[in-house]
């Protein structure tokens, strides 16, 4: 059947009307579907910045940072948050870490304590007395908190006391280099063993290996081993028996490198 031109006219029309309607639904269901998204957007902050809400620790994303708080998909952004920022840094520190705020050390470019701390506990664990950078405290304390004592629960079904540490700076180069060493600033951590709450003392350069096969000796084995391999959550890189011969007696740790963990 031909088709006139007002028919055509007509059909054309209709078909606009109908575009149009179709147009207004879109647009309908659009706003809907951001007004939707605005809600539960307005929801969720709400949900954050409550006083009453229910995340906590590593899992409230604006909550200052605690050693002791649960860890969280937050915690390592709170974490790397505080060591940028020195009153965050030793804010996060207070409440866990027995330290004293010091004034920076100077003695060259090349070597020098910046963001200083003197430090004597972490937690309930005496490590004598270390000066060092508030970014490695604040890496020690995590890990004592989040990797040793559980470990030490896990395995040897009592708390550590006291971390023998060979100390954090020290001007000097890497050995057999003429690379200065991190801890010529202070950036890194030298652990050469551990006391237990029951008076024990377990020496890297005694125990990393299970040589004498009695249920004790695996026990502390297996706790060096989780400490090592904890350290390495929290500090950038982490050298120990395994790595080479210069370490086999304490674990060196600290807050730069290329996340070598051995």
């Amino acid at each position: 059947m031909r088709q006139t031109k007002s028919d055509l006219e007509q059909q054309i029309s209709e078909d606009s009307v109908l575009i149009e309607k179709s147009v207004k639904i879109a647009r309908s269901k659009k706003w809907r579907w951001l007004l939707l998204f605005l809600c539960l957007l307005s929801l969720s902050i709400g949900y954050v910045v409550s006083p009453y809400s229910p995340l906590v620790g590593g899992w409230h994303p604006l909550s200052p940072l605690s050693v002791t708080d649960k860890l969280g998909p937050f915690t390592s952004f709170k974490v790397k948050s505080a060591m940028l920022n020195k009153q965050q840094c030793q804010n996060a520190l207070r409440g866990y870490v027995s330290f004293r705020p010091a004034v920076d050390k100077e003695y060259s470019e090349r070597c020098h304590i910046r963001n200083r701390v003197v430090v004597d506990k972490l937690g309930l664990v005496d490590i004598g007395k270390i000066d060092t950078r508030c970014e490695v405290a604040l890496r020690a304390a995590m890990w004592v908190e989040h990797g040793i004592q559980p470990a030490a629960q896990e395995f040897l079904g009592q708390s550590v006391s006291h971390i023998r540490t060979q100390g954090s700076y020290n001007c000097r180069t890497i050995a057999g280099s003429q690379r200065m060493s991190l801890h010529a600033q202070a950036k890194a951590l030298d652990v050469a063993g551990f006391r237990l709450t029951d008076g024990r003392k377990i020496e890297l350069s005694q125990h990393w290996q299970d040589n004498a096969g009695a249920a004790e000796s695996k026990a502390i084995a297996r706790f060096l081993h989780a400490v090592r391999d904890s350290a390495c959550q929290w500090f950038v890189t982490v050298l120990g028996p395994d790595y080479n011969a210069a370490h086999k007696d304490h674990f060196h740790l600290q807050s730069s490198g290329w996340g070598t963990c051995r």
